[in-house]
């Protein structure tokens, strides 16, 4: 391997130790409801957000909660030398992508039916240490 390869490898290796992340597939809820919950916690540091989303009345800030949860523990065991107060847990990013969609039936007038869609999500959050300013 090459001193640049080498040199790159060691700081992606390093970026990726202040990183956790916790996916949650196939969440039964529209992407557009959990969407308006995940823009509550994006950029805002760990503990403000359990506390954004332990006193929302969303039934998708139930769901984050849990997964934010996740996402420290993730963080923890990854470093498990770090202590989380010092490291100041940042949601870096959160991610609401569509997942599965079940579609019915629904019966209409004279005959006709209407399409019913029942949609899910995915959702992918990262936890990353608050980076120190240089001046």
């Amino acid at each position: 391997m090459g001193v640049r390869k080498k040199q790159m490898a060691d700081r992606l290796k390093a970026e990726r130790k202040t990183k956790a992340f916790a996916k949650l597939n196939n969440c039964p809820t529209s992407p557009r409801k959990m969407r308006l919950v995940a823009d509550l916690v994006r950029g805002v540091e760990v503990e403000k957000a359990l506390a954004i989303l332990r006193f929302s009345q969303k039934e998708a800030a139930r769901r984050l909660e849990k997964l934010l949860l996740s996402a420290i523990a993730n963080w923890q065991a990854k470093n498990e030398d770090a202590d989380i107060e010092e490291a100041e847990l940042v949601v870096s990013e959160i991610r609401v992508d569509g997942g599965t969609m079940l579609k019915r039936l629904r019966p209409a007038p004279q005959g006709r039916a209407h399409r019913i869609r029942k949609r899910s999500n995915h959702v992918t959050m990262v936890v990353a240490a608050k980076t120190k300013v240089q001046s």
